[in-house]
């Protein structure tokens, strides 16, 4: 679809007019597919699988050493289906325990080395378990536990949890090679939740006084077991030019995804899963690694810094999509507080748009996954407004792909009064049913 046939005028019924692509739902992937490698490394909300980026290489890519970039590059399931292929890739978060999730999947460590790491680092373990005194245990082996954070630690974990938590964290900080402790870090930060009362499988952060944490010598060795299998298939795949010097093919930054320190004419392919209006609650998600990890001076200070808070407004920007400004209007006359924050979302993927037109060569491709929401009673047409929003920024509109929304890790569904996500048992209406792909051609 190109640009020359397709007005913004046209926008609203070229997208009420397109049926789904059964090509692109990838039905037939088990969750054995969709977390190979080391895509299973961490839980994530809302990641993408690993079949779809492939497929937008096999259709925007051809021949070696391409250039690969993701603004909104989250565990990093782009950047590591990247460096898979022997691509150069870039990618920014400022969500910083996705930052390090992400260095982490996208790095392929020597099976050998990794091994000899791990049997010293289960060794460790094995003298803390046995203690009987868990109190007592180790007793050069102090609880690290970030002071604080620790009111919010002592919310979440039992006072036995925070103690075999603290020393499982004291010897990770004790690894002395920065792969390795990055590494360790990871897998400790994805048994957080099963050794906390966080409500199993919530979306929200909600205490279970009923559930029974798991303890955390056991799940951090079952963690470590299962990511060093992933490992040793990724670095199998890897190529090995990259295996030799992954650093020449990695620039991944904690950073604004409206100001890459990507050169421009330099991209040959952007692929991303942008965030929706309200991707704060994606920093809820995050706050047991957050507090553990010791990532952020202050939680609500930190939410400031996502795209879609609720804290950002802008008096002196205009949106360039007509279609934006319609949503924002009548969200005006529901809510004005969720008006403004729509707009200031909208408004910041002006920015991140209108950045990835700079990095891209002549001929380069951006492709944003992105699903349609209803808020309060107001469709939010996110798909249309970045398709509009590539226009004015200078692409041509070369396809939009719908698909079906495939079983990912992201809250189905909303509250339609509130906008908030809830249980599908609580909610009356899908958040996301579908998803579309909208690609722009430099």
């Amino acid at each position: 679809m190109q640009h020359s046939s397709v007005r913004q005028n046209d926008l609203l019924t070229v997208f009420s007019q397109k049926p789904i692509d059964e090509e692109w739902s990838f039905a037939d992937c088990k969750p054995s597919d969709t977390a190979k490698w080391t895509h299973a490394y961490h839980r994530y909300p809302a990641k993408f699988i690993p079949q779809l980026v492939e497929k937008l290489f096999d259709e925007y890519l051809h021949g070696p050493m391409a250039s690969v970039n993701d603004p909104f590059m989250g565990s990093g399931t782009t950047v590591v289906s990247a460096i898979s292929r022997g691509y150069y890739a870039s990618g920014t978060d400022i969500n910083r325990i996705a930052f390090l999730i992400a260095a982490v999947k996208a790095r392929p460590l020597d099976p050998q080395h990794l091994e000899k790491k791990l049997g010293y680092f289960f060794d460790q373990l094995a003298i803390l378990d046995q203690e009987k005194n868990y109190a007592l245990s180790g007793r050069d082996v102090e609880p690290l536990v970030p002071e604080r954070h620790f009111e919010r630690i002592k919310y979440w974990f039992s006072e036995e949890n925070i103690i075999k938590l603290g020393q499982i964290h004291r010897l990770i900080s004790r690894e002395e090679d920065h792969t390795i402790k990055n590494y360790l870090l990871v897998a400790f930060s994805n048994v957080l939740k099963n050794c906390s009362i966080w409500l199993k499988s919530s979306t929200k952060p909600t205490r279970d006084f009923k559930k029974k944490p798991e303890d955390p010598y056991v799940a951090i060795k079952r963690q470590l077991k299962k990511m060093q299998r992933g490992n040793a298939a990724f670095y199998a795949q890897v190529p090995e030019m990259v295996r030799r010097n992954p650093d020449a093919f990695l620039n991944l930054k904690i950073d604004d995804a409206r100001q890459q320190r990507v050169p421009g004419d330099s991209v040959d392919l952007v692929v991303t899963s942008s965030p929706y209006v309200t991707s704060y609650e994606y920093a809820d998600l995050h706050q047991l690694s957050t507090i553990w990890l010791d990532l952020a001076n202050d939680l609500t200070e930190y939410k400031k810094e996502f795209i879609g808070t609720s804290f950002k407004k802008y008096e002196d920007r205009r949106l360039d999509s007509r279609i934006a400004r319609d949503i924002v209007a009548s969200m005006q006359e529901k809510n004005r507080k969720m008006a403004r924050e729509i707009e200031a979302f909208f408004i910041d993927m002006q920015d991140v748009i209108g950045e990835s037109y700079r990095i891209l060569k002549k001929g380069g491709r951006a492709c944003y996954v992105i699903g349609n929401t209803r808020l309060r009673e107001v469709d939010v047409l996110n798909a249309e407004v970045f398709a509009e929003t590539m226009l004015s920024c200078g692409f041509e509109l070369d396809r939009i792909i719908k698909r079906q929304i495939p079983s990912k890790i992201l809250p189905q569904t909303r509250d339609a009064r509130t906008g908030k996500f809830a249980k599908t048992s609580d909610a009356d209406n899908h958040a996301y049913p579908c998803e579309y792909i909208a690609i722009g051609k430099k």
